[in-house]
């Protein structure tokens, strides 16, 4: 209670302070969140955090629905496979981001590799672009996610009565039907799942980028949750740096709180 949710109103209360190098106790009203909106810097980490959550959620969600599918035709080796493709969830996120740091970089990783075979004229230099830098960001992040994901919408394909698809084959429907119009609607609580989740990884992604690009090149790749380390801890901008953490935290709620209710509602009828 203490260390999870005071310390959130606290940051609230900070918000709306004046404080700077340190904590400080002079109102300032609404002027952290007035000063937080002009700022260039968090311009572009909102921008950022748009593209890296559009792709990040939409390309986890195509390619675990997919992963899943593939899995769910009774192969062998199923768990074996599985494993695999859940494997870079056990990873941190610090891992996952200095390990595509050194596959993406340029002198040592992937181009190098594909220069030395001969391929001389091949470049995969996204790392250092600072337009293409926030889509490495999306790669790494979908890679460690999408086992997850898959895992996920796995349960649900268990979970959806046999009889039926039997009796839809029984009427002549063919399997892109049978997903496109059964399957596939039946996952909607697991597509709902995987959003606020995704969502929410989205919203706080901090270690990754930090890892993986430092929000580089210049602030190409800053996040909010990178702004808001640096402006609290760095520039000594305690109260814009709180501001927007709790413009994080609204973000946040605004995506959990109508699917919990949505599933309080439906758990009591």
């Amino acid at each position: 209670m203490i260390f999870v949710y005071g310390f959130i109103l606290f940051t609230i209360y900070l918000a709306f302070s004046d404080s700077r190098i340190l904590p400080s106790y002079g109102w300032a009203g609404l002027q952290n969140f007035q000063n937080l909106f002009t700022l260039r810097a968090w311009n572009i980490a909102t921008i950022n955090l748009a593209i890296f959550a559009i792709l990040y959620i939409g390309i986890c969600c195509a390619l675990g629905l997919l992963l899943a599918i593939l899995l769910d035709q009774k192969i062998r080796a199923e768990g074996f496979i599985r494993n695999i493709y859940l494997y870079p969830m056990a990873l941190s996120f610090i891992v996952t981001g200095v390990a595509w740091k050194w596959i993406l970089d340029p002198g040592i990783g992937l181009e190098a590799v594909v220069q030395g075979w001969g391929f001389e004229n091949f470049e995969f230099n996204w790392i250092k672009d600072r337009d293409m830098a926030i889509y490495t960001i999306v790669i790494a992040a979908v890679w460690q996610t999408s086992g997850f994901v898959m895992a996920m919408f796995l349960a649900g394909l268990r979970g959806i009565d046999q009889e039926i698809l039997r009796a839809a084959e029984v009427d002549g429907a063919s399997t892109f039907a049978l997903y496109r119009r059964i399957v596939i609607p039946q996952l909607r609580l697991a597509f709902m799942s995987a959003f606020v989740v995704l969502a929410h990884m989205a919203i706080k992604s901090y270690d990754l980028v930090i890892a993986l690009t430092n929000g580089g090149p210049g602030i190409a790749t800053t996040m909010p949750a990178t702004f808001m380390y640096s402006y609290t801890f760095t520039r000594n901008q305690m109260g814009v740096g709180s501001a927007s953490a709790v413009m994080m935290l609204m973000t946040i709620a605004a995506i959990t709180v109508p699917y919990l209710w949505s599933e309080l509602r439906g758990s009591k009828q």
